[in-house]
């Protein structure tokens, strides 16, 4: 029993560094944010696909429903063009110590949507959380775009979270990541054919890039996705959602050592940065002590 949880935990925080590795991999790839998260959602699409005929999961949902994820699907898209774009336009630490306030965002959203009251604890966290920002900001101006575009992916990954759960898990996950994936590939390829885009031959891409796409598609999105949902069966609510608030640390460390000098920050950044990740931190544990857990904020 003890070795089968050792092997749960190291697991999941397997996942998640694999997690972390998603910005890194955007910032090796050549291709806008535009074009990378259209090959990222078609080459998860196949691989859900491969997935869901493996498992004999049924394709068949309600139209209502197929309708609300294909909805969460193009915020999901949305989001992903935002993440990229900031690690862009800045850095991959910039952008994952910036995204690290969904969930103060979603601590937010989430009673708006199921008409709760917000906490007085939640309301203390978020000034805690928006002074770790606003030190980010007075130290690193030079990033401004990239920290603008980071807390605007943080706070369409917490829409799609709180969206999520109204209705992802009625079905088997894979199901609705694939019509949340298609969504999001075809409200792309609408707007780069309205555009003109295709017609450009925008779309070339290097060993490198292919490489660094297939490893996001397949690994960091289809794989990931799975891996956690089973591991849910498995391991506590908590101690998934604690795992996955490692994320930017993990990115964080792991693009210091892969880019060097694009990724050395002031000691300002590493104030804010740790300001946020240690709230969201004593966030997390302090709801995992509520009767209701922390299950709402897994996407």
């Amino acid at each position: 029993m003890r070795k089968q949880l050792l092997k749960n935990n190291l697991l999941l925080q397997f996942i998640v560094i694999i997690l972390g590795f998603t910005a890194i991999l955007g910032k090796l790839i050549s291709v806008s944010a535009y074009e990378l998260v259209w090959y990222r959602t078609m080459i998860a699409i196949l691989a859900l696909v491969f997935i869901i005929l493996l498992r004999k999961h049924s394709f068949r949902l309600p139209i209502k429903d197929i309708g609300k994820l294909a909805a969460i699907g193009i915020v999901i898209a949305v989001h992903w063009i935002c993440f990229f774009h900031a690690i862009k336009v800045s850095n991959v630490s910039v952008t994952l110590g910036c995204l690290s306030v969904t969930t103060l965002f979603t601590s937010f959203i989430e009673p708006l949507v199921s008409r709760k009251r917000i906490s007085l604890f939640e309301v203390i966290v978020g000034l805690v959380i928006i002074l770790g920002v606003y030190i980010i900001f007075s130290f690193e101006t030079r990033y401004l775009a990239g920290i603008l575009f980071a807390l605007l992916a943080a706070l369409l990954a917490s829409v799609f979270s709180v969206l999520n759960k109204q209705i992802a898990s009625n079905y088997e996950p894979e199901v609705t990541t694939f019509y949340e994936m298609l969504s999001g590939f075809l409200a792309i390829s609408l707007f780069f054919l309205f555009s003109g885009e295709f017609s450009r031959g925008s779309f070339a891409l290097t060993s490198v890039d292919i490489l660094c796409l297939l490893a996001l598609g397949i690994i960091c999105t289809a794989y990931a996705f799975s891996a956690t949902v089973r591991l849910m069966q498995k391991l506590s609510a908590y101690q998934i959602v604690l795992a996955i608030n490692l994320e930017p640390v993990y990115g964080i460390l792991a693009a210091y050592f892969i880019f060097g000098e694009s990724e050395h920050m002031s000691p300002g950044f590493y104030v804010g940065a740790s300001i946020i990740l240690v709230s969201v931190v004593v966030y997390t544990v302090v709801k995992s002590r509520t009767r209701k857990g922390v299950i709402e904020h897994i996407g």
